[in-house]
Parts: C-alpha cells; sequence; structure tokens
C-alpha cells in the first residue's frame, strides 16, 4: 500500500518519541484499533527500555491515525504511549 505521511504527523512524531520508519511499519503490519470520525488506526508496541522525560520505560506503543484517499493510506496524526503491554493493545 502507497503512505503518505503528513507533515503534521511528522511533527508530531518528533515531539512524541517515533519516527517516520515505525510509522511506516505500524501502517503496513501492526494491529487494528478503533479510530473516531470514520478514520482507521493501527498500533504496534514496540521494545524500548530507556528513559523518556526522565523516566524508565520498558515499551512504548504507536498508534497511527490515517485515512484511505485513492488507495493510499493518508496519515491525521501519531500517538506514542510508554509503558508496558503484556500482548495487548
Amino acid at each position: 500500500m502507497d503512505i503518505w505521511i503528513d507533515a503534521h504527523t511528522l511533527e508530531r512524531a518528533e515531539e512524541r518519541g517515533t519516527s517516520e520508519e515505525e510509522i511506516r511499519e505500524v501502517i503496513e503490519t501492526g494491529t487494528s484499533v478503533i479510530a473516531k470520525h470514520g478514520r482507521l488506526a493501527k498500533a504496534k508496541v514496540y521494545e524500548f527500555n530507556r528513559q523518556r522525560l526522565g523516566k524508565h520505560y520498558e515499551q512504548k506503543r504507536v498508534e497511527v491515525i490515517y485515512a484511505l484517499e485513492g488507495g493510499r493510506a493518508v496519515t491525521v496524526t501519531v500517538y506514542v504511549f510508554y509503558g508496558k503491554w503484556n500482548g495487548e493493545l
């Protein structure tokens, strides 16, 4: 699938601790999750094992909100959550 990452999404990615590569990977291989307003969303948990803003986190969950437009995925935004997930999203 063709993926177009909006500039807003890239700005949020940098602020929230993810990358363009992870955004693409989430859309291609992530698990579908519920999104609002007729949009689509996928999420994926990554091992993190680092400090973020002064606190240690074992994992991060990257969630990408997107829409399908003309056969391609167009990102709306990206969220990143830090914590520990035991095989669940």
